[in-house]
């Protein structure tokens, strides 16, 4: 059997290059240039009325991230994700210097659209993590 050795983590959302730029701007992700463009933005001006806007990729320049695909769908969000993402900020941090920097985290996100929804502290299991909405309301954590 074989083994999987990439993934791409797919987010459905109602303005695919707003959700993207935005992830963009947290990750320091980059949106790819699709074969035969220069960029993105050459490649989604290329593309028909009805098609533009419609999705977005961004990937991590180091190559150690998983690609990231941003399509529109008609629905809007209704329910509490079932997955998100987890960002690692505090990585090896404990006590107050760790909320401190998610603190430092949470205000540079809002700052780009994001919502602080509560700060989770430390218990006898988990270490304190801060939940927050992306701009469409998808629910990820700094931790």
């Amino acid at each position: 059997m074989a083994s999987v050795k990439q993934f791409q983590v797919t987010f459905d959302c109602a303005e695919p290059q707003r959700v993207g730029r935005f992830w963009c701007e947290v990750l320091g992700y980059v949106p790819p240039a699709p074969q035969g463009f220069d960029s993105w933005d050459d490649y989604e001006r290329s593309r028909p009325a009805e098609k533009q806007e419609s999705d977005f990729a961004a990937v991590d320049p180091t190559g150690a991230g998983p690609r990231l695909y941003f399509q529109r769908v008609p629905e809007g969000k209704v329910v509490k994700n079932r997955l998100h993402l987890d960002v690692r900020v505090g990585t090896g941090l404990v006590g107050d210097e760790r909320v401190a920097a998610l603190e430092a985290e949470c205000a540079r996100l809002i700052t780009l659209g994001a919502t602080r929804v509560r700060l989770l502290l430390a218990d006898d299991e988990n270490e304190s993590c801060l939940v927050m909405h992306d701009i469409e309301g998808n629910e990820f954590c700094l931790d």
